[in-house]
């Protein structure tokens, strides 16, 4: 690992395609929660509308320019997208030198994909998971299985689970760690813990969060979740056991 990122701020955000609760379309917005996350590294959930070849809805020329950050390169959903089913991948320039990304077909009703983000040492994987329980479980351990099979032992979910239960769901995360920083939907008056992060054994969580702004209030439907995670030394991983539990406080 290079010290670049031997210490990351992840962040998710669903981005309703850049119209708020009900429109008009202005991603200026997004773009100004995004860029005061200050993160690292950016799950994006909806950066693209949803009809005909789904061209983006979140405009990528401004992306840099607004955030300092830059996408992730992969094979989008079409020519004019910015993402795969909806999904892309922001992240500080210095890393992207160093990251590979691939996409992950899903199953369930809907259609549904994952992106798996390596970096040296963790696998990140961006997702939004389905509206039917039944779905998302087998989007889970089809995730888990996939992951394990690119080959790092560190690894971690983030995204819009569309679970708004602890306790329900989220079998397949066993033994991670899930943390669901707070409610984050609705955004004007939240009261579900939609998005949420998941780590494996080897990641600490030095302090997660819902970030809630006026503006991020205005944004989208969503607020977005946050933590700094460091990549523990090998020899200090901690065994596994943690059993999927879900916290609202890192340092538990």
């Amino acid at each position: 690992m290079t010290p670049s990122t031997e210490r990351l701020r992840l962040a998710s955000y669903n981005l309703h395609k850049c119209r708020g609760m009900t429109g008009p379309h202005a991603p200026e917005r997004n773009l100004r929660v995004i860029a005061d996350l200050r993160a690292d590294i950016i799950a994006l959930q909806e950066v693209d509308f949803r009809m005909g070849r789904r061209p983006e809805a979140l405009p990528r020329g401004r992306i840099e320019e607004m955030t300092g950050m830059v996408p992730a390169v992969f094979n989008p959903t079409g020519a004019n997208s910015l993402g795969w089913h909806g999904q892309t991948i922001l992240m500080r320039p210095g890393l992207l030198e160093q990251a590979q990304v691939r996409r992950l077909p899903l199953p369930g009703i809907e259609p549904r994909g994952a992106l798996a983000l390596r970096l040296p040492g963790v696998t990140i994987v961006a997702l939004h998971l389905g509206l039917i329980r039944s779905s998302r479980r087998a989007q889970l351990r089809r995730i888990i299985a996939q992951a394990g099979r690119i080959g790092h032992d560190r690894l971690i979910l983030t995204g819009d689970f569309n679970e708004w239960h602890d306790n329900r769901g989220l079998e397949a995360l066993e033994p991670m760690h899930v943390i669901a920083p707070g409610p984050s939907w609705p955004a004007p008056f939240p009261r579900l813990r939609y998005d949420r992060i998941a780590v494996s054994r080897g990641i600490e969580v030095l302090d997660a969060g819902v970030w809630d702004s006026e503006i991020a209030r205005q944004a989208s439907d969503h607020l977005p979740v946050w933590a700094d995670l460091a990549l523990e030394p090998r020899s200090a991983a901690p065994e596994p056991g943690i059993l999927g539990r879900v916290s609202d406080n890192p340092a538990e």
